[in-house]
């Protein structure tokens, strides 16, 4: 009966985790273009930073709505909704041009990538024995669909303009309703997560809220920003295939970050590689940008499994959803943040002074997060 458990719980958590590749291209597209091409889309470089933080925004709001759907009716129609839902922000990205025709369409996808991103989380921690593994997995197969977009998104750009892309994309989305018509029509689920005000963050709750403003919104920008002005022959191609390394990185060594965990701890893993990513950040600011970014991408796979097996394991019982959520939720006020303060502080401070003030905070808030005191499970 508990190998029977087992299979069902890695075969679900593959399946999730096949949805949400083919639904989140889109999404790492327009990171690659709109720095870029923002001019093509009707936008300003300020215009692009508030839209790539629009989809991390909207899920203070809705993401305990999106946990709450998910926990009543289970994964199968959440990823089914999510795919359809993401395919027609595509398309929208495809057709429109302008900031208010344009953020609705982000407002959308926030809400899928919440969807998909609580069912690879619950989905990889529904059995403890195996869930660093499943989690690292899970992190891999999630990235294999924007890995092979981005170099195929420059490409394409090039040949056909920044729309032709996200009609590939859209496609690809629905493709994904085969993996998510395969989950069970209800997979057991513990009680509905409440949706609570915010009281004080804790320090798992910091560390997810700097996490994502430096390595999900501030370097990721930065990264396009200081390709275009590097004086690089083809900044397209640069930063595409920088950040295709990202997702490759996660597909090679998320696995491996689950097993550490497995063998030494995630504390003691999320430690270590968070200060080795806080040397990283100093690095790419002082001007090492192949080189810094590739270990940030690197030491960002590795922690990626991390997180939500600390999480599971201090919150064993029926706060577990909620748990998650509240961490995703954190990670995406920092990650909504993170494009902002890129959009005003690329153009006029010198990224050595940028890249050091977030490495010295990544830095103190880690410490911050290891500290085994109790956590509470506060969400939007």
């Amino acid at each position: 009966m508990k190998e029977a458990s087992l299979q069902s719980a890695n075969r679900n958590s593959a399946l999730s985790a096949l949805a949400m590749t083919a639904g989140a291209p889109g999404d790492s597209l327009l990171y690659l273009l709109l720095p870029l091409y923002a001019s093509d889309f009707g936008l300003s470089l300020t215009q692009v930073g508030v839209l790539l933080a629009a989809n991390r925004l909207v899920r203070i709001a809705g993401y305990g709505r999106v946990a709450k759907f998910y926990a009543e009716r289970g994964d199968r129609p959440t990823l089914t909704w999510a795919l359809i839902a993401a395919a027609c922000c595509c398309i929208a990205y495809a057709t429109l041009s302008g900031f208010w025709l344009l953020i609705g369409a982000r407002l959308v996808w926030g809400l899928c990538y919440g969807a998909f991103n609580l069912s690879n989380q619950a989905l990889a921690v529904a059995e403890i024995d195996g869930a660093p593994r499943r989690a690292g997995i899970s992190r891999a197969l999630a990235a294999l669909g924007p890995m092979v977009a981005l170099p195929l998104g420059a490409w394409v750009t090039l040949e056909w303009g920044p729309r032709a892309i996200f009609v590939m994309a859209a496609l690809a989305a629905l493709c994904g309703l085969f993996a998510s018509r395969a989950l069970p029509v209800l997979v057991p689920r513990v009680e509905v997560p409440k949706i609570r005000r915010f009281g004080m963050p804790t320090g798992l709750d910091a560390w997810a809220f700097v996490e994502g403003m430096v390595l999900d919104g501030l370097f990721l920008i930065g990264l396009t920003y200081l390709a275009k002005s590097s004086g690089i022959e083809s900044p397209l191609y640069a930063a595409a295939m920088l950040m295709a390394s990202r997702y490759l990185t996660e597909i090679l060594l998320s696995p491996a970050g689950g097993h550490a965990a497995s063998r030494w701890g995630a504390e003691r893993m999320l430690l270590m590689l968070s200060l080795s990513t806080a040397l990283a950040l100093l690095a790419f600011g002082a001007g090492w940008l192949v080189a810094g970014a590739l270990a940030i991408l690197a030491l960002r796979a590795l922690q990626l499994p991390l997180l939500p097996v600390i999480v599971a394991r201090r919150f064993p019982g029926p706060d577990r959803v909620e748990a998650l959520v509240a961490r995703s939720l954190w990670r995406d006020i920092g990650a909504g943040v993170g494009p902002l303060v890129a959009g005003l502080v690329l153009p006029v401070w010198s990224p050595t002074l940028i890249y050091a003030l977030a490495a010295v905070l990544l830095a103190i808030v880690t410490v911050i997060a290891v500290v085994p005191a109790p956590t509470r499970a506060g969400t939007s």
